[in-house]
């Protein structure tokens, strides 16, 4: 049994192509049940998200599996495969296991170390199951790589420091005033941007917000979404003396906010740190207002700079997470390489046990006055002589006391002298757990 994987991502295809073979819930369900219906992949899972498309599955023949996966995009997308076969990746044995391990750590993200990922992989892996496409194969490399993506999580930075905007603008909020619990937000001007970041400040147990814009009723239609109070342009600058964190996002050609609007409310303020976040190009707010006491200005420029040196720390987390990967995909490759001698012992046990069977009944139906008691202890006997043969040739299997190249020599050879293919296979059976 191997496994492989095909798909497409963010750094292989782009958008244009990306979005032809996204597949939603439902799409995901009807791809799952063509997945199974193709004899060469005995177990499958397809992973789409907004930066991939992919298909990890179980296979007998690596190159068989490959075709077949790239003939399923194909078709389903109705796409030919010269298409767009340049932009596809193929992964197979400890290649493929890593990527999904990698995928699930989200360490093969755009944004390195995002959490998104993982929810993702596991939902791909409910609709698997929901749909019975997945075995004991699949199942035990989807368990195992949800383990190392929180074990990535638990013993790395890599979640940690922020990498977009409105968290890098929580993040320095929190540098400025510790807890956010009684601060009040101004939000001037509207933006994705802004918005998440007043999102990310109420979260953090900020006091409340203020909203202004141009046009009234947008501030009215935003403040209700936020639980805030609509203000107008004009009562910005009163409303400065009251404000801690300002956030500023406006159309305007030049700054809505200068030093000496500022300058005008220190007195009020007491002394009180202000905090402007100026997500606006044109800027907003007066970059000379940093030079006022206790005022600190973060223009786009400098949150960007904030999320550049955040994005080296994950980097340099990302080292340690790969070798979490790493460990864990020699593990996964142990357990699967038990996988393939399972099936010889398990078939071994199930004809010496029928051997042993029939002599018993023969051996009995001649034998006359034998009580229970004795019928037991021959049962016994007997059951203890085939343990005893097989003890060691099973543990010379288990333990690999043979070259791998040589286990599927072996194991063909153990099949042939007991002439097991021609018996029940075992298949299911599944070794033990680790």
């Amino acid at each position: 049994m191997d496994i492989v994987l095909v798909g497409l991502n963010h750094k292989t295809a782009p958008v244009d192509i990306r979005e032809c073979f996204a597949f939603d819930s439902l799409e995901a369900d009807a791809g799952l049940k063509e997945l199974s219906r193709i004899p060469e992949l005995t177990e499958a899972v397809l992973i789409s998200t907004c930066n991939r498309v992919e298909v990890a599955a179980a296979c007998q023949d690596p190159d068989e599996g490959v075709s077949a996966i790239k003939d399923f995009f194909s078709r389903t997308k109705s796409m030919p495969l010269e298409n767009f076969e340049q932009n596809l990746f193929v992964y197979k044995g400890d290649e493929a296991v890593q990527h999904v391990f990698r995928v699930a750590s989200s360490l093969d993200s755009m944004v390195l170390g995002e959490p998104q990922i993982l929810g993702q992989m596991k939902e791909s892996y409910r609709l698997a199951t929901q749909a019975k496409t997945t075995g004991a194969v699949l199942n035990r490399l989807m368990h195992r790589c949800f383990m190392t993506a929180k074990r990535v999580r638990k013993e790395t930075g890599i979640g940690d420091h922020a990498v977009s905007i409105s968290y890098a603008a929580v993040e320095l909020a929190r540098k400025i005033f510790g807890e956010l619990t009684d601060k009040k937000v101004l939000l001037i001007g509207a933006g994705e941007m802004a918005e998440l970041a007043v999102e990310h400040l109420l979260n953090h147990r900020a006091a409340g917000v203020f909203v202004a814009n141009r046009t009234f009723e947008r501030a009215v239609s935003l403040a209700q979404r936020f639980r805030g109070t609509p203000i107008r342009l004009e009562e910005v600058e009163e409303h400065l003396k009251i404000a801690d964190i300002i956030i500023s996002s406006t159309g305007a050609p030049g700054y809505v906010l200068e030093k000496k609007d500022v300058k005008k409310v220190l007195r009020a303020r007491k002394n009180r740190p202000l905090f402007f976040i100026d997500i606006a190009v044109p800027r907003d707010i007066d970059p000379a207002i940093n030079n006022l006491s206790n005022n600190f200005v973060y223009d786009i420029d400098d949150l960007q700079g904030v999320i550049d040196r955040n994005i080296d720390e994950r980097q340099k987390e990302a080292v340690r997470a790969e070798r979490i990967v790493d460990e864990n995909v020699i593990k996964y490759r142990t357990w699967l390489e038990g996988l393939d001698i399972v099936p010889t012992i398990v078939s071994l046990q199930k004809k010496l046990e029928a051997i042993r069977q029939t002599e018993m009944a023969k051996t009995l139906a001649h034998v006359s006055g034998l009580d229970e008691n004795g019928k037991e202890a021959i049962d016994r006997l007997t059951q203890s002589i085939i343990n005893k043969v097989m003890h060691d040739p099973i543990q010379f299997l288990k333990a690999g006391g043979h070259r791998e190249k040589q286990k599927k020599e072996v194991l063909g050879f153990t099949r042939d002298i007991f002439n097991l293919n021609n018996s029940q296979n075992g298949d299911n059976f599944t070794p033990d757990e680790e």
